[in-house]
């Protein structure tokens, strides 16, 4: 698994700890005659790192659909991504985060809003008409480079050829931030192209404007140094 503190890739092996629960076990529970639940906590340390990832197991059988497990996790609160360059303005970077915080316990929640961040990039810096988030991303990648560059549109179509919802289903997406299903690592991916974006539409252009008014001042400096 992938450390959520440092990043980092480890075997998974874990502690487990039963949490104390009034009804039976699981495994006493008669199928379709009542619902059962009970919980684990369950603890990883990070070799790389040395910190704790913990999280809730829950093992329910229910009537309807059986044995469900759900497993939470409680610590940390989110997933690790790199930091947020400064030059990302709002409303981008309040989605952004948002989308970082709560992927752990709604990966739906985590990708509604990085659709919605994703979207408003396109319209706002690709320029594409405003539309449907399918159409949208279809605009940017047949359009030969002119919206962004080629490494984001093959991230965009290895998105979509990867994900059936990664832009929404065509009769779904009349609301982008609607809670859609979501694929596993579906949310991850949602969030790498939203930081390629930042990088290609806030972070370089900043850069370069400032290392073009250094030159400036630079040559400024010279004009005057030679009079």
């Amino acid at each position: 698994m992938k450390c959520p503190h440092c990043l980092e890739s480890f075997h998974d092996e874990h502690f487990d700890v039963e949490i104390p629960y009034r009804s039976a076990r699981l495994t006493e529970c008669v199928p379709n005659k009542t619902n059962q639940t009970y919980w684990l906590a369950r603890t990883r340390v990070c070799p790389a790192c040395g910190q704790a990832v913990i999280c809730l197991l829950r093992h329910a059988f229910l009537a309807a659909h059986g044995l469900v497990v759900n497993e939470i996790q409680v610590w940390p609160k989110g997933t690790a991504r790199a930091p947020l360059p400064a030059e990302v303005t709002e409303p981008f970077a309040t989605d952004y985060r948002e989308a970082c915080t709560v992927l752990t316990d709604s990966p739906k929640a985590s990708a509604a809003l990085s659709r919605r961040c994703l979207q408003q990039i396109l319209r706002e810096k690709a320029k594409v008409k405003p539309g449907k988030l399918h159409a949208e991303i279809d605009e940017v990648t047949k359009a030969n480079g002119q919206h962004v560059p080629p490494y984001i549109t093959e991230s965009l179509l290895d998105a979509v050829r990867h994900f059936g919802n990664f832009a929404a289903h065509p009769e779904r997406d009349i609301a982008t931030g609607e809670i859609i299903d979501v694929e596993n690592g579906e949310a991850e991916w949602c969030l790498d192209i939203v930081e390629m974006l930042f990088d290609f539409y806030f972070v370089q252009p900043d850069r370069a404007a400032k290392r073009a008014a250094q030159l400036q001042e630079k040559l400024k400096n010279a004009g005057k140094k030679t009079t």
